[in-house]
């Protein structure tokens, strides 16, 4: 076979995957719908970005820059087009990021030419992930990400510790990008930090996640809540607990933020994700909550158990048994589209509306915290079923 018709099938391929239509799933929950495909993969990548297509210089049509997985990518709408700018592995675990675009937010999602470049102004800044992107009312879309570094207080020969730290960037276009000074906290760690979109009280306001190591949370209690006065110079002084870790939930061995929070008449809706350990190593699942609109720190609901958990296929990947949101875009017309990535892989959707999100977090029971009080909430409902079945009669 020649390097042309080596090529050809592979752009077919690529084509085929890109022009290919999603099919809602029959599964059924009443709170959001679920899709057959992903909508982003490592095969929807450009062959550019992966081959040599000169063929004097790849005379057997080889990967020279290989792409392991796209996965947790921030998510915006403009101008009626839906963005995603994702986590884009490289063979040699580096990540960087890049932009796609779909006209229908569920599928035939292509990466621009080119990935996202800003900025080196940390030279032992080694990996960079998880971009949220928030559209801020002073006019700048910012996107808060994990720049991490090997640690460099680990002892000879560690080569795993590393520190993690909120970068931030800025754009207008999604294009050109400003960096600006990584946020200063008391926490000696932070990962999964998302700027509000609004200012409280004239200031900046920032969802965090202390932690006292690179994986384990220690004594980081769950996902808190603080103010900058400058983002030129972002520094958050006191960090206020919002969403806590809680023993045997979904979130008892870490939480943090995902989505950007979504502006309701009832309030702040909070797409976040929880972790808890389990035989075969952490689980995480995305699970939802709402903050009062006056005071963003204050949970007004906080429905029990998990949003999203991964199903069939979903649980299989790099690091099998996860779901990972850090990008949801809410649109004027009420829909809600979910992004979240399965097991460090791939991307998928789930599409809602704010009316039915509100309605699960205001009338789903919070966690009843022991298993006999869930077992009496749980004969509640069915006794209200079986009397409703009754009088039907």
């Amino acid at each position: 076979m020649t390097f042309r018709e080596k090529y050809e099938i592979e752009l077919r391929k690529y084509n085929n995957l890109i022009n290919r239509k999603n099919v809602k799933l029959d599964e059924y929950n009443g709170i959001f719908d679920r899709y057959k495909y992903p909508v982003l993969t490592r095969d929807h990548t450009p062959l550019f970005w992966r081959y040599d297509l000169n063929e004097k210089t790849n005379p057997y049509f080889m990967e020279r820059l290989g792409i392991n997985a796209v996965f947790n990518p921030g998510a915006i709408e403009l101008n009626g087009k839906f963005y995603l700018v994702a986590r884009v592995e490289g063979y040699d675990r580096k990540s960087f990021f890049a932009v796609a675009e779909s006209d229908s937010g569920i599928d035939n999602f292509k990466f621009w030419d080119y990935p996202i470049e800003f900025p080196d102004i940390y030279p032992e800044e080694t990996n960079i992930y998880d971009m949220r992107l928030t559209k801020h009312e002073d006019g700048w879309i910012y996107g808060i990400f994990c720049s991490e570094s090997k640690d460099p207080d680990a002892q000879e020969g560690d080569l795993s510790s590393a520190i993690a730290n909120a970068g931030i960037v800025r754009t207008k276009d999604l294009i050109n990008w400003e960096r600006l000074p990584n946020l200063k906290t008391k926490s000696p760690q932070q990962r999964n930090v998302v700027l509000h979109p609004e200012y409280v009280d004239d200031k900046y306001a920032f969802y965090t996640r202390p932690q006292d190591g690179f994986i384990e949370a220690g004594s980081g209690s769950g996902i808190c809540f603080g103010l900058c006065d400058d983002i030129e110079n972002p520094e958050v002084v006191e960090e206020k607990l919002v969403s806590p870790r809680i023993y045997h939930t979904i979130t008892e061995v870490k939480n943090g933020a995902g989505c950007v929070p979504i502006k309701t008449e009832k309030g702040w809706i909070h797409i976040a994700h929880g972790v808890r350990n389990t035989a075969a190593g952490l689980r995480y699942v995305i699970y939802l909550f709402v903050t009062d609109l006056k005071d963003p720190s204050k949970v007004i609901a906080t429905p029990g158990g998990y949003l999203i958990a991964p199903r069939g296929e979903e649980r299989v990947g790099d690091v099998s048994n996860v779901v990972f949101t850090n990008g949801a875009i809410a649109r004027e017309n009420g829909d809600v589209y979910i992004y979240y990535a399965s097991s460090d892989t791939r991307v998928h959707v789930a599409t809602t509306t704010v009316d039915r999100l509100l309605d699960y977090a205001f009338n789903t029971p919070q966690d009843a915290l022991r298993s006999l009080d869930c077992v009496k909430q749980r004969k509640e409902l069915i006794k209200k079923n079986l009397e409703l079945k009754l009088s039907e009669k």
